[in-house]
């Protein structure tokens, strides 16, 4: 049974990309995020929330001109 509010684990293996897209470095477990149904990667954790922030900041963007 699957708790309400717990994420399941991002793997590795899942993820689109072997490079991060901010730095060209590879990307690292730690550093996995979900974005349109795929696991996509990031060097560190820093990448991926500079990369999270952008991405939602964009969709709140196109959603409020959607209405």
């Amino acid at each position: 049974m699957k708790k309400e509010g717990l994420v399941p684990s991002l793997k590795l293996e899942q993820c689109i990309n072997e490079l991060c897209p901010w730095s060209g470095k590879p990307v690292s477990e730690d550093s996995l995020t979900r974005y349109r149904d795929k696991v996509v990667g990031f060097c560190n954790t820093g990448c991926r929330d500079k990369f999270e922030l952008a991405t939602s900041q964009f969709d709140d963007i196109i959603n409020n001109l959607a209405k």
